[in-house]
Formats: structure tokens, C-alpha cells, sequence
């Protein structure tokens, strides 16, 4: 067995790796390396649990939540089981404790009246950027799906929606260079790839403008350029001061899309096919928080169905 370091081991896994990903995946896990595991544990010849446990602490305390640290430690897995193949390293079980969480933090979510002031407003001031957020409220797309959608993914006929590409722009280091660029790729997970049906409102909007427009624009700009999500996301936030509207991130477009689809007694599967969850479960752990009403109606639904 020939020992090397972890820093080591990364940089031959990284070769490895690269014709495998996606180059926004790649470029995160770049990041990864160079941020977090390479300066903590990179001189070292072993990764052992309490070593790890010392790292994850740190991270906390430094204001990492807990799921940053544990994307960064499939990474550490990856290089550490990648140096095991190669006989490099020992492998080490990890068992790794996190603090309990007092209280799950709450998803912020416009409200009802807000959420109607939205589309009321972009249905009677209609331009292209405003058209993507009355498509965000009505679908749940995330922003990069909305700033790399196509005229051409809009089917008026059938009434649909085709979710096939998302923008990003990704942070890259290739040995001593660092910069970032802008990437339209497929969609996040397989199951972002979607088709959504769209409420007859936003038809009603869309019809007329597919009869003139280029199918191959994008719609946010109606030209053949991209908006790339952070000038979006800009243009969202003067559009919500404008109107006078709590700031929320972005993202709270789709999670109050989410939200009133669940208070709307939507199939909680639908809604994660919509949304294009990789699993209901995460659906579930956003979106569904039955309150002490909803409980005592389902056990009395329970009761009752036993005659009692």
C-alpha cells in the first residue's frame, strides 16, 4: 500500500471523476475541495471518525447548516472510497452526530392576498420578465428553468408546459484560474425533466403571443439571449418593491405555488411530479405540516370508519 495524501487522493479523483458529471455538479464539487475539505483534512494520510466529527462541529459553529455539511461529506466519502480502491488510504466507518434541531425553520411563502396582487398585476401590465414570475406562481418552475425556457417548450394545444433545460452560472477553478461562467444544461434531477400543465389564465395570456413569436426566443427576454438568474432575481426584487410586497427570495415563488397547491387538498404525489421532487418525501417535509384541526379530523375519520 502505497500512502498518499488526501489532498492527493482529490486531485487524481477529480480526473477521474470529471467525464462523469455535469459541469455544474464538477465545478460544485470543486468548490467543495478547495473551500472546505482540502484545508481541514487535505495534509492528512487518514480520515478517521473523530476527525470528521471535529469538522463537522466547526462547520456548525461557523454557521454551515447541517445539510451543506452533508453534501460536503458524500464528497469526502467519494475521494475517501476512490483512495481506498486505489490502495492509498484505509477506509474508515463514520458515524457522525449532529445537534437536534429545536425547531424546523419555517418555508417563507407569500400570502393568499399578496399572491393574487402578483398575477392581478402582471395580467393588466404585461411585459416578457413579468410573464416568467405569473409563470413561476402558476407552475412552481425554478428560476433557472424559467430563464432557460423556449416559446418553443409551450404547447398551446395540448396546454402544456415542457421543463428540458435550466441556466446556472458556476463557479470554476482549473488549477490556478478561477472564473465563473454562464451553463444551460438539462435540468436538475431526471425527474426535472416534466411536462406541467398550465391554468387557463396563463393560456389566455400565452395564445396570441404564440402566434407572433420566434420559437426559439427565450421568453423572458423574447430574443435569441438568455436572462441569467441574478439579474432575474434582481428585477423580481424592484418589482416587489414596487408593489409594495414583503421581500421574499425568489425561491418563494415556488414554494408558495407548493403551499397552495397542498391548501387546495392536492394529491401530495401530484405535487411532487409537478415540482419535480426527486421523492414525495421531500415534498412532504416542505410543504405538508398538518395542523392540531387536520389531526383531530383524521382520527375521528378513523373512528368513524371502525363505527364508533
Amino acid at each position: 500500500m502505497t500512502n498518499k495524501t488526501v489532498r492527493e487522493i482529490s486531485d487524481a479523483w477529480k480526473i477521474e471523476k470529471r467525464p462523469y458529471v455535469k459541469q455544474s455538479t464538477f465545478a460544485a464539487y470543486m468548490l467543495i475541495l478547495e473551500n472546505h475539505i482540502n484545508p481541514f483534512f487535505g495534509e492528512g494520510y487518514e480520515l478517521r471518525e473523530e476527525q470528521v466529527q471535529v469538522f463537522v462541529l466547526k462547520k456548525l459553529n461557523a454557521g454551515l447548516s447541517a445539510k451543506t455539511i452533508k453534501d460536503i461529506l458524500i464528497v469526502l466519502k467519494m475521494v475517501m472510497k476512490f483512495g481506498v480502491k486505489n490502495e492509498w488510504i484505509n477506509y474508515h466507518e463514520w458515524d457522525i452526530k449532529y445537534p437536534t434541531v429545536q425547531s424546523n425553520k419555517e418555508i417563507e411563502v407569500l400570502t393568499i392576498k399578496n399572491h393574487k396582487r402578483i398575477l392581478n398585476f402582471i395580467h393588466d401590465n404585461f411585459t416578457f420578465k413579468n410573464l416568467g414570475i405569473y409563470v413561476c406562481l402558476s407552475t412552481g418552475l425554478r428560476i433557472g428553468e424559467i430563464c432557460a425556457l423556449k416559446w418553443s417548450d409551450i404547447d398551446i394545444n395540448t396546454g402544456t408546459i415542457t421543463v428540458k433545460r435550466t441556466i446556472e452560472r458556476i463557479y470554476i477553478i482549473e488549477e490556478e484560474k478561477k472564473y465563473t461562467q454562464l451553463v444551460i444544461n438539462t435540468p436538475k434531477t431526471q425527474n426535472s425533466f416534466r411536462e406541467i400543465p398550465m391554468c387557463k389564465e396563463l393560456i389566455s395570456i400565452i395564445k396570441p403571443l404564440k402566434k407572433i413569436v420566434n420559437e426559439e426566443f427565450y421568453i423572458l427576454t423574447n430574443e435569441n439571449e438568455a436572462t441569467e438568474p441574478r439579474t432575474y432575481r434582481n428585477y423580481y426584487k424592484k418589482l416587489m418593491e414596487k408593489l409594495d410586497i414583503p421581500p421574499l427570495k425568489f425561491h418563494s415563488l415556488r414554494h408558495s405555488f407548493a403551499t397552495r397547491c397542498i391548501e387546495s387538498n392536492c394529491d401530495y404525489k401530484t405535487v411532487s411530479v409537478i415540482l419535480g421532487h426527486s421523492n414525495i418525501s421531500t415534498t412532504l417535509n416542505l410543504y405538508v405540516h398538518p395542523n392540531m384541526e387536520q389531526k383531530k379530523k383524521c382520527i375521528n375519520k378513523m373512528l368513524k370508519s371502525l363505527g364508533k
